[in-house]
């Protein structure tokens, strides 16, 4: 056992007391407890010195047994015999020393009263070592030595707080002292001269030992064992043998020493539940869990397969019903899954908060496949999703489940658990209260991405990011009137990631937010730059806005001072925002929008056609243009790019550019790829287009070459 905190564990670093305090404590305790021939003083400085040695012990890593017996020996050798100083010691260690570990505290305790329960058994044996030294005096000297003896070793005998028990060579039972009686619930003069065989020869083990001493093969040993009493209870005992041999060498006796343990066992095994078991619902812990897994794993031909189980909407029912009921919904689900696949011999274990695993091993002969895999899952959501009452409550939540094969992500258990945990995460965001199956190539496509969020920023800041800008073409003549800012990934070994690959990723992680202003203060630059070198270009420049960037509070203050730092007019700049995000805005996000449009600068929605398609909501929002979805062109134009169009596709397209027109809204067709679709958009009085018609992305470079005259087939 060490010190150090396990996983799963709270306990924090002990405060431990001085050797000063513990020992004058120690004395408050023990003094007047039995004759000791020592003035107070002299007694409390023994007791602050041994106080240190205890304190060392329990520091120690692990904990110094050595010197924790050797504090339980000194009592005894300090006359501390009366088994109310033992008691008395264990209870001020116990009381100054609660800061410590259970597991630790129970060790040192045990250490303590092992050390003392040796001593005494040593001081018994000097004794009887005593009692035959003096067969070698004078006769009259001897039978006096041997009454004095015998009469102290009748004194220590029948007063000792631990049972002693002497047998002969011949197995039968000598003698036994009064402790031992209460000990098993029996008078010792029951015992004596009976045979030792009917009481120990069930426990094969101790049988065998005394059979070894009766021989002279063994001298001594120690064990620890439960034995029934007579009232039917059980007790632990610390059994100590001995074999005390004659002058011939030739076994005479065998002594033992038998303290009872019982309460230190209740205490360790009450700590080890505590270790191993979660305090709320009773389930087995992390730690258990780990350590079934790691056994299963390393076990040949285990199959196995994890369901990692998390319940959906469990903040709410704490926050809305309060922790006492959210508790007793952790314990009512903890009771059902446990009773559905317990029975089964799954283990069910809470891994935290609202997280359960359910482990289910197959063998050699039984694989543990998907069927059975999403068998248990099933069984798990029906157990979870069955409406339960607590107390005045009708609670009904559900869970989501994510379910890994063995092989599943690796070989070992942290591996698993990843794999399991990634699961769970994609049951979590496809909906909800369903199964998620292990899926490599998705995994595989995770991990890609988390590499690319944690690389995000150090590419930020080194320029590994670069802005190309698509031509944004006027329809009736064919000339550039604007660019689209379109950022791209240059990766340090020449990829370029095209923003399908990490514009995502950075929407989740927030990097969406410095990311996009970024691109917007370098648009603005070469917008600057080409202004300077084309004096008589008209050039608009249009920038991606996320909607993570417009909830931002400071979103106005950015913009209007990208355009201080780099003296692009507002009017010039056009923020575009997909359909979904402008239409879903409300509050302040809505009121930044507005500011935004006060300035002057252009909002636009990108991918109209994909969301709403809802004209009528545009009225109460800050929108000058619209750009068309690519289908509208596909279905518009026709499909196979050279005419056979669907007219009512063509019906709508036309409506839809009439009505924006008469809100007031510029239109621009995105994905305009052939000379049919630019004619038809032509006659319909679409305003601008892009695509790979006219151009495609450039970097900024190229973008000049573009302004002097028609941008694509003339």
């Amino acid at each position: 056992m060490d010190g150090s905190t396990s996983p799963g564990s709270s306990f924090p670093a002990p405060t431990l007391p001085s050797a000063d305090a513990l020992g004058r404590s120690w004395l408050h305790a023990v003094q007047g407890r039995s004759f000791v021939p020592m003035e107070r003083t002299a007694l409390l400085a023994h007791l602050v010195e041994r106080a240190a040695v205890v304190l060392a012990a329990v520091s120690a890593e692990p904990v110094d047994r050595g010197g924790a017996e050797s504090v339980g020996a000194w009592l005894v050798a300090a006359h501390f015999t009366d088994p109310v100083s033992l008691e008395q010691t264990l209870a001020v260690l116990g009381e100054h020393l609660a800061d410590i570990e259970p597991r630790r505290l129970a060790a040192l305790q045990g250490a303590v009263a092992a050390g003392y329960a040796r001593a005494m058994q040593e001081r018994t044996r000097t004794e009887q070592e005593r009692v035959s030294s003096a067969a070698f005096a004078a006769r009259a000297a001897a039978e006096q030595a041997r009454w004095t003896s015998e009469a102290r070793f009748e004194a220590i005998f029948a007063d000792a707080a631990i049972g002693i028990a002497i047998l002969g060579a011949d197995g039968c039972i000598v003698e036994v002292n009064r402790a031992l009686g209460e000990m098993f619930g029996i008078s010792p003069a029951e015992l004596d001269g009976q045979p030792i065989a009917p009481y120990i020869r069930p426990d094969a083990e101790l049988w065998t030992l005394v059979q070894r001493m009766q021989a002279g093969a063994l001298d001594h040993t120690r064990l620890e064992r439960a034995y029934p009493r007579t009232d039917g209870s059980r007790i632990w005992v610390d059994l100590v043998l001995s074999l005390v041999r004659g002058q011939d060498r030739h076994p005479r006796y065998i002594v033992g020493m038998i303290a009872d343990v019982t309460e230190r066992h209740r205490l360790e095994t009450s700590l080890r539940h505590q270790a191993q078991h979660d305090p709320l619902t009773g389930l087995p812990n992390r730690t258990v869990f780990f350590e079934r897994l790691d056994a299963a794993l390393a076990a040949d031909g285990n199959h196995l397969g994890v369901c990692y189980l998390d319940l959906d909407g469990f903040k709410a029912v704490n926050d809305t019903l309060g922790h006492d009921v959210g508790d007793r919904l952790l314990q009512t689900v903890a009771r059902r899954l446990t009773g559905e696949l317990g029975p089964a011999g799954h283990l069910v274990a809470r891994m935290g908060g609202d997280e359960f695993v359910v482990l289910v091993e197959g063998g050699a002969d039984h694989a543990v496949g998907r069927d059975e895999l999403h068998r248990v899952a099933r069984t798990a959501l029906e157990a979870v999703g069955t409406p339960m009452r607590l107390g005045a409550h009708r609670v009904v939540v559900s869970a989501s489940v994510g379910v890994v094969e063995r092989d599943d992500g690796g070989a070992g258990s942290a591996e698993l658990m990843k794999a399991a945990d990634t699961t769970l995460y994609w049951a979590k965001k496809d909906g909800r209260n369903r199964i998620a199956l292990f899926d490599a190539e998705r995994h595989r496509a995770d991990v890609g991405r988390y590499a690319l969020s944690a690389r995000m920023p150090e590419a930020l800041e080194g320029g590994e990011f670069v802005v190309d800008y698509q031509p944004l073409v006027r329809l009736t003549d064919q000339r550039l009137v604007g660019v689209e800012a379109l950022v791209r990934w240059q990766l340090p070994d020449g990829q370029r990631l095209g923003p399908d690959r990490f514009i995502p990723v950075a929407e989740e992680t927030g990097l969406i937010v410095p990311l996009g202003r970024w691109v917007l203060a370098e648009a603005c630059r070469q917008a600057v730059r080409w202004r300077a070198e084309h004096p008589d270009a008209d050039l608009f420049v249009s920038v991606n806005l996320a909607a993570r960037q417009v909830r931002e509070p400071g979103i106005v203050d950015d913009v209007a001072q990208v355009l201080a730092e780099t003296g692009w007019p507002a009017e010039a700049l056009q923020l575009e925002l997909t359909e979904s995000d402008l239409m879903g805005t409300t509050g302040e996000p809505l009121d930044a929008l507005h500011a935004l449009a006060d300035m002057g600068i252009r909002i636009a929605i990108d991918d109209f056609g994909t969301g709403y398609s809802n004209l009528a909501y545009l009225r109460s929002l800050p929108v000058h243009a619209l750009k068309l979805a690519g289908p509208f062109m596909t279905g518009g134009a026709g499909r196979d790019g050279a005419g056979g169009s669907d007219e009512v596709d063509h019906e709508v397209l036309a409506l839809l550019i009439e009505l924006a027109h008469t809100l007031g809204l510029s239109v621009t067709a995105e994905v305009v790829e052939t000379a049919v679709q630019l004619e038809r958009l032509r006659k319909l009085g679409c305003d601008t287009g892009q695509g790979w018609y006219f151009a495609p992305a450039v970097d900024a470079g190229a973008v000049a070459d573009l302004l002097g005259g028609p941008v694509g087939p003339a």
